[in-house]
This record gives C-alpha cells, structure tokens and sequence, in this order.
C-alpha cells in the first residue's frame, strides 16, 4: 500500500503535468555565438504576447543571411549596437520570417483574430510559436502555399526597396542583378522585369535557365564572362554577392547610374566590406553623377501589402531551392552559408 500511494498520481497532479505540457514548444535554440552546429532542438516555453502582438502557430519559417549573421554575431561590430547581444545572443530562438496561422490576439489587436493565415515578420519564428507584431503580419496570399509566403517577406521587402525604392526604376532602363539566382535576387530580377526594364541577371552557369526563365532578358554566367568588364554599361546594378570592388561596379554603370549594394556575405565580413562603401559613396555621390547606395533593412507593414499585391497580380513568385523540417535548421542555415542556394531555403514546421 505504501508503494501504491507514492506511485499514485492525483487528478490534479496530471491536470497540471498537461498544462505545463501545453505551455511548451519545440524550439531551435542557440545559447553562444557560433557556427549553425551550435543550434539545439529543445522544449522551450510558448512566447508571451502584448497587447499589440499576435501568438502565431508557425508552419514554415524562411533562412535569410541575416539569421546567421545573427548565429554569428558577425560582424563583431553589431554587437555592440546592442541589437544583437554583446556576449551572446540577444535573442534564444532566431528566424524573422514566418507564415503561420493566428493562435491568439493582444487585447488591443484589431483586423486578426484565431484562426486567420497570415505571412510576415516573426520574434523567433524557428519554433512551433511565434510572437510577432500584429503591425508586421497580413494575410497570407490564397495563391501562397505556407512554404512559399514564408519565402517571400524579407527576400521580396529587400528587393523592393533596392529596385523601386533606391534604384527607381524606369521602362526600359538597363538594370543588372548580380546574385540574380539568390533569395533577394530572384525577386529582384522579377520585380524589375515587371516595372518594364531590360533585365541582365548574372548567375552560375547551372541556374542560367531558371533566371531567364523568371524574367531576365539576358544571363550572365559568372564562370565565362565578365559583366564589369565596361562593354556593356548599366543604369542600375544591384550587387547582392560582394565579390566586385566599388571600380568595378562604377566600370559596368552610366556615367549617371545607380549602384546598389544589399548586406549579407560569408562569416568575418560583411558583403562589400561596408566601410570602404560608405567612404567611397560620400566621394562620388558628392562629386560624380553616379551614385552608391545600400539596401535599407528596415521592412514594415507597407512593404508587405506591396509584395502582396505583387504576388496577387501574378508579378512575384517565390523560388524555393530546398526545405528543411525544423529539427533540421542548422542544415539549412548551412546551406544557405555556402552561398550557392538557388531562391529561397524554407523551413517547415509541423
């Protein structure tokens, strides 16, 4: 009897256990800075919500350059604007972005309630759960799978401000995406194309075909040609890659064009070592008809309903190189590290 009674469980005890069980989640977790080995599955508490926040249930999550930069803490510099963490990460669970359905809503949201599918940018979004603003999710687009929507929100917003917004764009102006088989650049060369320019992608020679076939009038494959070599020249270059210096770039564009540079690169730099580009847009933007850019990084709501309308519209479809299941993250942040992924890598939660 005595065994029985230390055994026994009580009604109470098991109600409990269950609610302590709902309150948890499987979560890609990094406790150091480091390579994507570092990352861990583990249970890990559902988040809590504001009052102007959604709970969202994750079903696929995206990897962008910036979530290992994230892993990383690379470049060191970041870590001290505090965003990233000085000694270690800031945030546990990484990945912004996310398509999901609403499981819960913030006492002041309005527009959204349980249930709801929508795509945007998440606070952990490699995770069962995630909280996100309700001010950076919309509806997801009924002609997205998940995979795809959660594709598209970083990748696209980044490739809109870059082509539309920085390089403004015009009919039948000669545009150049370098990087044009990457997360940014597919959508680039798509966007472009649509605002009615002649578009030249630059790629590896095994992605030629898929990059023509999303819009590009002309490829060039990296591995037999040179596009900086100042045969041809360009009203707007968007350098997604990093591996052409700042002259090089000035060779391939007219004397009054537009070059664009977006952030990203591989660990211990990043792309277009950033200081020499600012130092060298103060000189020309000033004194020469050219101009030097960045990408911003910051993306809202507005950017969003864009991409959407553009996807509606038949403009914009995600491309999807491969899917990862959650446990499998680090694999896919590998992947994407390499630098060789063609579109987009997706994770998928289930």
């Amino acid at each position: 009897m005595r065994v029985a009674r230390k055994n026994a469980v009580t009604a109470g005890e098991a109600d409990s256990a269950l609610n302590d069980l709902r309150d948890l989640m499987k979560a890609i977790v990094q406790d150091r800075f480091g390579p994507p080995d570092t990352l861990q599955l583990v249970d890990a508490e559902k988040p809590e919500i504001g009052s102007e926040d959604v709970l969202l249930k994750v079903h696929a999550a995206a990897v962008n350059p910036y979530d290992w930069h994230m892993l990383r803490g690379d470049p060191r510099v970041a870590r001290l604007m505090g965003g990233v963490g000085l000694t270690k990460p800031k945030t546990r669970i990484a990945g912004v972005d996310v398509a999901g359905r609403v499981q819960d809503v913030g006492a002041d949201v309005q527009g959204l309630r349980p249930g709801d599918e929508v795509f945007g940018f998440a606070r952990g979004a490699f995770a069962e759960y995630a909280a996100a603003d309700a001010a950076l999710v919309v509806p997801k687009p009924a002609s997205l799978s998940f995979e795809q929507a959660a594709a598209t929100p970083i990748a696209a917003a980044t490739a809109l401000h870059a082509i539309r917004d920085s390089g403004h764009v015009q009919p039948g102006q000669r545009v150049l995406v370098n990087g044009a088989a990457g997360g940014v650049g597919t959508f680039a060369v798509q966007i472009a194309a649509a605002l009615g320019a002649e578009v030249t992608g630059v790629c590896s020679t095994r992605n030629t075909d898929m990059v023509r076939s999303i819009g590009a009038t002309h490829v060039v494959d990296y591995a037999s040609a040179d596009f900086a070599d100042g045969t041809i020249r360009y009203d707007v270059i968007l350098d997604n890659v990093g591996n052409r210096t700042i002259r090089d770039l000035r060779r391939a564009t007219t004397p009054t064009g537009i070059v664009i540079v977006n952030g990203g690169g591989s660990p211990g730099h990043l792309i277009g070592a950033v200081g020499s580009i600012l130092r060298a847009a103060i000189v020309i933007n000033l004194f020469v008809g050219q101009q030097i850019t960045m990408v911003p990084t910051a993306w809202s709501r507005d950017d969003l309903l864009a991409v959407t309308e553009l996807v509606d519209t038949g403009t914009l479809r995600p491309v999807i190189d491969r899917t990862y299941p959650l446990a499998d993250t680090a694999a896919g942040l590998q992947h994407i590290e390499a630098g060789h992924a063609r579109g987009k890598v997706v994770i998928t939660v289930t």
